[in-house]
């Protein structure tokens, strides 16, 4: 499956808005699939940008994840990602660079926006 970058940070933005119970739940995307939702909560936990859990053990091939809450780095990276306008922006930077998205090239191009726009750089 494709990492999806744009889904990525909808899910954050998600997870944000939640109560912090220490619980999990499950998340709807529209136009996405409860697998790819679950295979980008599983590659965001993998980041450390959020905590999540799997589904207990079932028959299903297919593992589930369940975001928990967001963590440090994820608000950090979140807070950055935040304004659609900047988003775009660093997306489109990332990929005429470099041809492809990662996620610490946004980081570190989300960053850099940041900093420009504080010191008037």
């Amino acid at each position: 499956m494709k990492r999806d970058m744009d889904l990525m940070r909808q899910i954050l933005l998600d997870v944000e808005k939640w109560p912090f119970t220490g619980s999990f739940d499950t998340l709807a995307v529209p136009n996405h699939s409860e697998q790819e939702i679950s295979y980008h909560v599983y590659l965001l936990a993998d980041a450390g940008l959020i905590e999540a859990q799997p589904a207990a053990t079932t028959m299903s091939s297919t593992q589930k994840w369940y975001p928990k809450h967001l963590t440090y780095a994820g608000h950090e990276f979140l807070d950055a990602a935040r304004q659609d306008t900047r988003w775009n922006s660093a997306k489109d930077k990332v990929l005429n660079a470099t041809g492809t998205l990662s996620l610490e090239a946004l980081k570190t191009v989300l960053q850099t926006m940041i900093t420009k726009a504080i010191t008037g750089a």
